[in-house]
């Protein structure tokens, strides 16, 4: 920037121009050059005369200093400062040469102080300008000094160095910044938080097997010389205590130590302060490699959301400790006392910590930069962003202010009247009383927007709720009555077992201590459920089936959307529910934007399950991670049909594109690891087909998967081309097993599907694939009008493209081939009677099998399809294929339309059924049917069964009176 300092001076500090201000400034200027004082250097100097001992010394001292700062450009004299300090570590051979590097490190930072702050005050830099400048600064310290010192090590053939011009190269030795110096944030009399890290293979080529006491006592030397002070000043206040375990290591620690403290015991506010990690001195490369790898232990694929209650209690330990409770102005601490900086820093980091894992983009050093990123994001608003930034801007550069006056390291307001009216002019406020009125007001935003983050509303604890060992106060009844629980002794007593860790999963300390301190809130969110009882019942339950609870408590105690949400999965969806209670951090999802905004579509869904999945790192992985990614969207979808957000038609397409999705990697897996052990198959090919509720794309969420795999191959070309070498039937009927494997077999993670091949040619009796010219023939000659009519509902899913186009022609030529309708009916008929004799039905309940049911329309639906040859309806629902049939003229069209509605009631039903019941096959509680009924917008239990009842009556009436009168071929079907 063009201009010299003084010429851009515009003074922010307000002297009251004291006789002894004026008087110290009569002193000195006649050490100035004629014309030099201009007004507004007047105005600045007397503020320092009037406030700052500190800068006024150094005036004082050297004016020379002062004039030739002043008549450069700031920038300029900065980069400076900057360069000279970092090459005071070019030459060190002795201990003369680094005390005399000492004495020069301390002067420079001298010159730089005053000029940091003649920049701030005269309003020549914001605040950016000057933390970064002052970062710059510090980070060229460290570096000579640790540059001087292995060279002072080499000088004494302690080490050997890899290049003399570059001594820290390939040293393996490297000292990260922390804290504000990491985020390029220092403050102007601030500590520098840092700590030392080598890598043990490089660190041994450059000081043999004394790396360890080597790297450790230049560590310790580099705080020294840094540190002391002497009647020159110091340079900076080092602090190692940031680093792993910091009351019984070495000051410099290897990587590999490091790696397996913070990946075993590392603890959330270690989390945070790597957050700023940032290399300022050392082998770059190392570090950069360090912070890479450690990269999964700051930034967590779920969302985080117990490092929000750890960090808060850190907090409250702090102000309890020390008093700063309370906001105020006189004696406050404007750091960490109430509506303080570490409030917005606190809000910052924490949300980088809960959301950084899943968006890079929130992964920034600076306090101001993520307050932006958070708020393009989403996760907090422009009002909070603005507030706090302005906030953060005032009370950094009040800050600073404070530690001008004698280059301390303090935060702390003054008490004395006095003195607090004349900070308050040096700050460049007119008057105390409109200081205090802004210091306020801006602490107070900090503290409703760190109230709003961190800390319950005053109106969760209404209630008087007391669970202690004995009999429950009336005054805890009567508030859980208010909840809106009805059996409030069996609610006491559900809660007063928590309390006494009658579940494993509530004995830990963590777990009672989070849940103390939000049940109210809890009970407040079961208590706006339709059926409170019934929702504490399933959440104990789901208690007492997991093994730890203190992570999903403290996710709902964080996050009172999610706390809304799991309370009505609870009351709704037990199977969703202990979907949450064995895998908390599925309730992410529903913070993201794409929630809202739910698809079905197989494309998106097979890249939403790709992205979950990512590249893993070995076959197990790849199970796990399948399991994880199908967990978290079936969680999903029931959640958005919870939710209302999603039809049950829709919430099938969902459940059904997710399973094509899982089928298709696994496919791919399987096949690249086949390839590995056998190679390939040259010219063979090979693709997974869909039946039954897959194939039609209504899939549940607990519905098997009907599959027949099929492959082709050249004859002329049947043996793989591997190291072990398989021929092509043995080797796709080997891969038809790992596949079906890698799809049920249970993992550390669960289960993925349960897989049913028996609708292959030949059903269990044959191998586990098929080959498609065997497909074809026994559709040709051999199968049943039943296995037939299964393939009406058939689509391929998943593999080799040629070979499903094929699968699907193959399937198109039977489907249309001629056949009498009468015969078919007859045949169906049949096999109904068949199932209904082996199967028969579970009751009224049983929306499949029973007479009118699901079943019957089903195969209504598929010998229409059949007895017309309607190849366009394969892969359809049956409430399509009827709806096109009464189009048609196969069927009258009011018989069609009431068919085809039944159809879509009672599969609604059979979603909700299978979404909200832990077991479908039984009747459902009254509790259970009102839950469904109110999804599908009926009244109660006992309206739902009445309307089922009544469509499977009149389904059957009309399924009478249709028997063969689905006729031919009608042309105007499509």
């Amino acid at each position: 920037m063009d201009g010299t300092l003084r010429e851009r001076l515009r003074p922010r500090c307000e002297p009251n121009a004291s006789p002894l201000a004026r008087e110290r400034l009569a002193e000195i200027a006649p050490a100035f050059p004629a014309g030099f004082v201009t007004p507004a250097m007047r105005a600045l100097l007397l503020g320092l005369a009037e406030h700052s001992d500190f800068l006024w010394q150094i005036v004082t001292r050297s004016p020379a200093l002062f004039v030739a700062l002043a008549e450069q450009a700031p920038e300029a004299a900065n980069a400076e400062l900057v360069s000279r300090q970092r090459a005071e570590g070019a030459a060190c051979a002795s201990e003369a040469d680094l005390a005399a590097m000492a004495k020069r490190l301390r002067a420079n930072r001298i010159a730089h102080a005053l000029l940091v702050a003649l920049a701030d005050l005269g309003g020549l830099w914001d605040l950016a300008a000057v933390t970064q400048a002052l970062s710059d600064f510090a980070d060229a310290s460290v570096s000579a000094g640790l540059d001087a010192l292995l060279r002072r090590a080499a000088a004494t053939g302690k080490v050997r160095l890899a290049d003399p011009d570059w001594p820290a190269w390939q040293s393996g030795l490297f000292v990260l910044g922390l804290g504000k110096l990491g985020g390029g944030e220092l403050n102007y009399s601030s500590d520098i938080d840092l700590v030392v890290f080598y890598e043990a293979e490089p660190a041994a080529r450059v000081a043999g097997p004394e790396a360890k006491a080597i790297f450790g006592k230049i560590t310790q030397d580099l705080g020294k010389l840094l540190s002391q002070r002497s009647a020159d000043g110091y340079v900076h206040r080092v602090d190692y205590r940031l680093r792993p375990d910091p009351g019984s290591t070495a000051l410099a620690l290897s990587t590999a130590f490091a790696f397996d403290y913070y990946q075993s015991i590392g603890q959330d506010w270690e989390r945070a302060a790597f957050i700023k990690a940032r290399p300022v001195a050392g082998d770059e490369a190392a570090a950069t490699g360090f912070l890479k790898e450690l990269g999964p232990f700051i930034w967590r694929r779920h969302f985080d959301f117990a490092a929000i209650a750890e960090i808060h209690a850190l907090k409250r330990q702090i102000q309890a400790v020390r008093g700063h409770d309370e906001i105020a102005v006189a004696g406050h601490n404007i750091k960490i006392g109430r509506g303080g900086i570490r409030e917005i820093e606190f809000f910052a980091q924490t949300q980088q910590l809960v959301f950084g894992g899943r968006q890079p983009a929130l992964r920034g050093r600076r306090t101001v930069e993520t307050l932006d990123g958070l708020c393009e994001a989403g996760w907090i608003d422009a009002r909070a962003r603005d507030e706090l930034t302005q906030a953060y801007t005032f009370l950094r550069t009040v800050e600073h202010r404070l530690q001008m006056l004698r280059d301390e390291q303090t935060q702390r307001m003054p008490s004395d009247p006095e003195a607090l009216e004349g900070f308050a002019r040096f700050c460049g406020s007119p008057s105390l009383a409109a200081f205090e009125e802004t210091l306020l007001a801006h602490s107070a935003r900090v503290q409703r927007h760190y109230g709003l983050l961190f800390e319950r509303g005053g109106d969760e604890a209404a209630a008087p709720l007391v669970f202690g060992p004995g009999e429950a106060e009336p005054a805890t009844l009567a508030g859980l009555e208010g909840l809106g629980f009805r059996e409030t002794e069996r609610a006491f007593g559900i809660v007063r077992d928590w309390h006494l860790g009658r579940h494993p999963a509530l004995r830990g300390g963590r777990a009672r201590e989070i849940l103390v301190d939000f049940l109210p809130a809890l009970l407040k969110a079961l208590g706006g459920t339709p059926d409170p009882d019934a929702a504490l019942l399933t959440l104990d339950r789901a208690f007492s089936r997991m093994p730890a609870a203190a992570e999903l408590l403290a996710i709902l105690r964080s996050h009172e959307r999610l706390r809304l949400l799991f309370a009505d999965l609870l009351g709704a969806s037990p199977r969703l529910a202990d979907t949450v209670g064995r895998s908390p951090h599925v309730l992410d999802a529903v913070l993201e934007a794409e929630f809202i905004a739910p698809v079905s579509e197989p494309d998106t869904m097979r890249v939403q399950f790709r992205t979950l999945v990512g590249e893993p790192a070995s076959h197990e992985d790849v199970l796990d991670r399948c399991r994880d990614a199908a967990r978290r969207l079936s969680f999903v979808t029931g959640a958005r049909l919870v939710s209302g957000l999603i039809t049950p038609a829709e919430a099938g397409r969902a459940y059904s594109a997710l399973a094509d999705a899982a089928i298709g990697l696994v496919l791919e897996a399987e096949t690249r690891r086949f390839a590995e052990e056998h190679g390939q198959v040259p010219r063979g090919r090979c693709c997974v087909l869909a039946l039954g509720r897959l194939g039609s794309r209504q899939l549940t969420a607990a519905s098997d998967l009907d599959l027949v795999i099929l492959y082709d191959f050249d004859p002329d070309h049947r043996m793989s081309d591997g190291p072990r070498p398989l021929d092509a039937v043995v080797a796709y009927n080997r891969l038809a097993q790992r596949i079906v494997a890698a799809l049920t077999v249970p993992t550390r993670r669960g289960r993925l599907y349960q897989v049913d091949l028996r609708l292959r040619p030949y059903g269990s009796h044959a191998p586990p694939a098929v080959q498609l010219k065997s497909f074809i023939a026994y559709h040709d000659g051999e199968a049943e009008a039943w296995e037939h009519m299964a393939l009406t509902r058939a689509r391929v899913v998943a593999g080799d493209a040629s070979l499903g186009a094929e699968v699907t022609a193959a399937i198109r030529d039977v489907i249309a081939r001629p056949r009498d309708p009468a015969t078919v009916c007859a045949e169906a008929r049949t096999m109904r009677a068949l199932v209904t004799k082996e199967r028969g039905y579970a009751g009224p309940h049983d929306l499949k099998l029973a007479p009118g049911g699901l079943f019957d329309l089903d195969f209504l639906a598929q010998s229409i399809v059949l007895a017309t040859g309607l190849t366009g309806c394969i892969g359809c629902d049956a409430s399509t294929v009827l709806r096109r049939a009464g189009e048609g003229g196969l069927i009258p069209t009011e018989t069609a339309d009431t068919l085809a509605e039944a159809h879509d009631i009672l599969d609604a039903a059979v979603q909700w059924q299978r979404l909200t019941l832990e077991d479908p096959a039984k009747p459902p509680s009254g509790n259970a049917a009102d839950r469904i009924a109110r999804a599908m917008n009926l009244p109660d239990g006992r309206a739902l069964q009445a309307e089922l009842a009544q469509r499977r009556r009149g389904n059957r009436s009309l399924l009478s009176t249709i028997k063969a009168a689905v006729g031919g071929r009608n042309e105007r079907l499509p």
